[in-house]
């Protein structure tokens, strides 16, 4: 089972050295633009093998994507952080031109493989690699969900003072500061609803941390994070290749459900060896249906940006 990796910097090469600790892939592959980059960490992952006892494969290669043909799952995350004085015009411009060339190049060379998107913006990344490549709305998707969920647990499992095992939660939504939307009214601690253990206040709290997750990491370390986002592609990715009928949020192509059409938002999706096998439509409160209407469109205004023709 062979799984690619686009991009080989502290997202890329986290995702591939959590996949070589679960051990549930015969190799992985980093391909990176700069010359011996991905060499030199798939070179040092290797050397932690017999240390931390895997026996997946690390390769790295420099633009050859000769070496990805056969890849079972190909996640990419290249792309480039806003700079200051760039607009956000010309940032989807530049990530877009970057994403197109490299699902076309995997594609030439894994046209089975089922791709996973973690370029920012994520939904609209995931929506530009639906409409370019024409494939299927299953081979398509977008991690975003499962950060945000992690990083949901996280906070709740803090406020509660109970173990994060605990602890279960769900946040769908775009994949942005102000589209996510933590599920509050779903979550629990063992079955029971948060509710009964934390007041309204503390939960209003708990959301709130949750959307600025990413821009609370930026802001202390200087750079975006890369240790959850690694362990959530390689959580998707092994919900994939081990066939686990996992439920996960994703963002994902919508072709009716929750009431959206033609764009790619975080929803609750079964993950097993065909991708996305369903998507699952939950019941939201009043509340939550219109943060999702907003955060849908957001996510619009976003892939308005966009040529995809």
């Amino acid at each position: 089972m062979k799984i690619s990796i686009v991009g080989a910097g502290a997202v890329g090469a986290s995702c591939a050295e959590y996949i070589a600790l679960k051990n549930f892939a015969s190799e992985v592959v980093l391909l990176d633009i700069k010359e011996g980059f991905a060499e030199g960490k798939a070179m040092d992952l290797m050397q932690t093998a017999s240390l931390n006892g895997f026996d997946t494969r690390i390769v790295g290669t420099t633009n050859d994507y000769s070496r990805t043909a056969g890849s079972s799952v190909c996640v990419i995350t290249s792309g480039i952080p806003r700079k200051p004085g760039m607009t956000r015009e010309e940032l989807i411009g530049i990530n877009a031109g970057i994403v197109k060339d490299v699902a076309t190049n995997l594609l030439k060379h894994s046209p089975e493989t089922i791709i996973v998107v973690v370029s920012n913006p994520m939904d609209t990344m995931t929506y530009l690699v639906h409409k370019t490549t024409g494939l299927p709305s299953n081979r398509v998707i977008g991690m975003g969900g499962a950060l945000d969920s992690a990083r949901f647990k996280y906070r709740l499992a803090e406020a509660l003072g109970a173990p994060i095992s605990d602890v279960d939660g769900m946040v769908i939504g775009g994949h942005s500061d102000t589209g996510m939307v933590p599920l509050v009214d779903h979550a629990t601690r063992n079955s029971i609803k948060v509710s009964e253990f934390l007041s309204q206040e503390r939960l209003g709290q708990v959301k709130e941390d949750t959307k600025v997750g990413g821009a609370t990491l930026t802001a202390l370390l200087g750079t975006s994070a890369w240790y959850a986002p690694g362990a959530a592609v390689s959580s998707l990715v092994q919900a994939i290749v081990c066939d686990q009928k996992k439920m996960m949020p994703c963002s994902s192509l919508l072709n009716g459900e929750y009431g959206l059409t033609d764009l790619c938002i975080g929803v609750p999706v079964i993950l097993g060896k065909n991708g996305i096998e369903s998507i699952v439509e939950i019941e939201l409160s009043e509340a939550e249906q219109a943060h999702m209407k907003l955060s849908a469109e957001g996510v619009r205004k976003t892939n308005d940006l966009l040529s995809v023709s």
